[in-house]
């Protein structure tokens, strides 16, 4: 397997990045000891959110609401309004069933492309069945599909396994989440009434120094079910897209009231041309004392250990580049990793 793999070490201040289903931030246990938690789907988005932002290619739109799209790429392609209301209607029984109660939406999230919609609707318009179309629909402008997968339970053969990997993001140290007691004041509360707040409540947060691990199959990402269309160049310009995204990229959860922008303190990237993909989180599977240190150069002198000893009894993992120590900054370290 022909593989990038990023090992990422960054720290984040009082935060609550990720939630769970009563708003506390996810945790873990790990060497028998709680650690502080980001699921991979929360930095999966992250990651798509950012490139799409920040770099062409990355069109792919994950919804339930399919049934405008398609009308409108079908009236676009020449049909009646009428006409391409039921068309639409059909297509989207292709990808899930119909919402009894919304029928402009379908009961699962599918994603599509903008360009693999437009080609469905041009070749159905054309007289081509509605099944081959949406096979035989290219998605060149959606590379976030090809990176991150797409299950559609109505077609497996409309599958697309993801050509990158993501991790749960770990706390190389104990993390215990703690209490935010908040009040607000009422601004239009007069001097006679009584001096309590107008609301009060608690959040809870944590902060902490995570390892985070991200992989690209490079070999799947150039097959014909994924990236297959475009040039080497055009896939060198989207890996490098993501790879900065899913450096740069922070959950969006309580950005306003807890801001935890921040970037990496240190990446690693490897590049192997054979092999799998090998996480070093067993490097904190002992929790990393701060000392006078901090926890991220502690972290970052257990990870290069562990990784030593990886080559002793493994063998050699690939060719190694520190973020930190390649001259020229982000934009070098992407040239070398993707070269």
């Amino acid at each position: 397997m022909n593989l990038i793999e990023l090992h990422i070490l960054q720290s984040f201040p009082v935060s609550c990045l990720n939630r769970d289903d009563v708003g506390s931030p996810k945790s873990a246990l790990f060497g028998g000891i709680k650690r502080a938690r980001i699921s991979s789907q929360c930095l999966k988005r992250a990651s798509r959110i950012t490139a799409a932002r920040n770099g062409a290619g990355f069109a792919g739109i994950r919804s339930r609401h399919l049934l405008s799209p398609f009308k409108e790429a079908l009236i676009t392609a020449g049909l009646e309004e009428e006409a391409a209301q039921k068309s639409a209607e059909e297509l989207c029984k292709l990808f899930s069933k119909p919402d009894s109660k919304n029928p402009e939406q379908v009961t699962t999230a599918v994603y599509l492309s903008p360009g693999e919609i437009k080609q469905i609707a041009e070749a159905t318009n054309g007289g081509e069945d509605a099944k081959k179309a949406i096979k035989n629909a290219t998605r060149n402008d959606a590379a976030d599909i090809a990176l991150f997968g797409r299950m559609v339970a109505n077609d497996p053969n409309l599958n697309v396994e993801g050509a990158a990997m993501f991790s749960h993001a770990l706390s190389t140290h104990r993390a215990d989440n703690e209490i935010d007691f908040f009040s607000a004041v009422d601004d239009r509360k007069g001097d006679a009434e009584d001096a309590g707040a107008g609301m009060i409540g608690t959040l809870e947060f944590n902060s902490a120094t995570y390892y985070r691990y991200v992989a690209i199959n490079l070999d799947l990402l150039a097959d014909d079910k994924h990236l297959g269309g475009l040039t080497e160049d055009e896939r060198k310009d989207i890996l490098k897209a993501f790879i900065r995204a899913s450096l740069i990229a922070v959950p969006g959860a309580r950005q306003n009231s807890m801001n935890a922008g921040t970037l990496p303190h240190e990446v690693l990237g490897i590049r192997k041309t054979s092999g799998q993909p090998l996480q070093l989180i067993n490097a904190f599977e002992k929790p990393v004392k701060p000392q006078a240190k901090g926890f991220a150069v502690s972290s970052l002198e257990e990870m290069k250990t562990h990784l030593e000893e990886i080559e002793k009894v493994w063998g050699a993992q690939g060719e190694q580049y520190y973020l930190t120590q390649t001259e020229g900054g982000l934009e070098s370290f992407l040239d070398t990793l993707t070269q």
